[in-house]
């Protein structure tokens, strides 16, 4: 074949390899579009198809920048190869090597954590230095997901003694009240990705225990009123649908020794007409204030499937 081109990676293990190239090959399909190249694996080995010298040295670039990780347990999706892609296509090869040094976390089953995107690791490293910060931006930024990864390694760490999960209770015009079953069964629906990050750390049954103790509360944010939330991590999600006085109610009850992470996403607010989103207004209200922390993510943060962060950028473009 014209100017065939071979990477060798024997460095890897059969598994270390299945992890680079993804499920049915996704990995590499997507590695191949980015450079416009026939890219196929065999015998551990790349074999790049009509391919210049240095198309080649790009490619083995994001490889090696992909291997890194890889070798560190931590996964490769779809979207980390057009993140590394699209950071050693800028020269920035350190960012993305810095990127997956910052490991945050390790699931039960052995995965390393580690933030995934620039806004990600500005994300953590605010949470570390901060007592409140926000995090505003789209779905699939990972904003509530890195929150729980923290709050869960800081308790096992011993730097809080609980974790407080809330959000507010009213969703797209519906109140808890109508809704069938206990306080738990009405607010579990609403909880479910506070639940899966905690699961993914402890496991169903571990979390289970520190919900009972007391250890993790997971609560509608009316429960918050008249208490002070001391050595505690304290994340209030979706924090878009809270209303102005609401959102002054839970940050008032900062205590002692405490974080408080405040998530949204403010094109998704599903309050009524005409009211103030709390997130929107506290955004404004406590800029410039230098011990809070306020991020924006966009839709370069988004870490799920590559098609999301192209229809969050279409409904931006229409102003949605």
């Amino acid at each position: 074949m014209t100017n065939e081109k071979i990477v060798s990676v024997d460095e890897l293990t059969a598994d270390e390899a299945t992890k680079l190239v993804g499920p049915q090959d996704r990995n590499l399909e997507v590695l191949s579009k980015c450079f416009d190249k026939e890219i196929v694996f065999r015998n551990h080995s790349f074999i790049i198809n009509d391919c210049d010298n240095n198309t080649l040295a790009k490619i083995s670039e994001v490889l090696n920048a992909l291997i890194q990780v890889v070798k560190k347990n931590q996964e490769i999706s779809e979207r980390d190869v057009l993140y590394a892609y699209r950071l050693i296509s800028k020269n920035e090869t350190e960012t993305w090597i810095d990127l997956h040094k910052k490991v945050i976390g390790k699931t039960l089953s052995g995965k390393m954590i580690a933030p995934k995107t620039i806004g990600q690791y500005r994300f953590i490293e605010a949470i570390e230095k901060y007592d409140i910060v926000f995090a505003i931006g789209p779905a699939g930024t990972g904003k509530t997901y890195l929150a729980v990864i923290e709050a869960v390694s800081m308790l096992k760490k011993g730097e809080v003694k609980r974790i407080v999960l809330t959000r507010p209770a009213v969703e797209a015009g519906e109140s808890l009240g109508f809704l069938p079953g206990d306080l738990k069964e009405k607010v579990d629906p609403y909880l479910t990705p506070l639940y899966d990050a905690l699961h993914a750390m402890l496991g169903a049954e571990q979390t289970e225990k520190y919900i009972e103790k007391g250890t993790i509360e997971i609560a509608p944010l009316a429960y918050m009123r008249g208490r002070t939330l001391e050595d505690a991590f304290v994340i209030l999600d979706e924090a878009q649908n809270t209303t102005a006085s609401q959102m002054k109610m839970f940050l008032t009850r900062l205590g002692f020794n405490s974080k408080m992470i405040i998530t949204g996403d403010i094109t998704q607010i599903d309050l009524h007409r005409g009211m103030i989103s709390g997130l929107v207004d506290s955004a404004k209200l406590l800029d410039g204030i230098d011990e809070i922390k306020i991020l924006y993510l966009t839709s370069d943060d988004v870490v799920r499937h590559p098609l999301v962060q192209k229809i969050i950028d279409r409904y931006a473009m229409k102003g949605i």
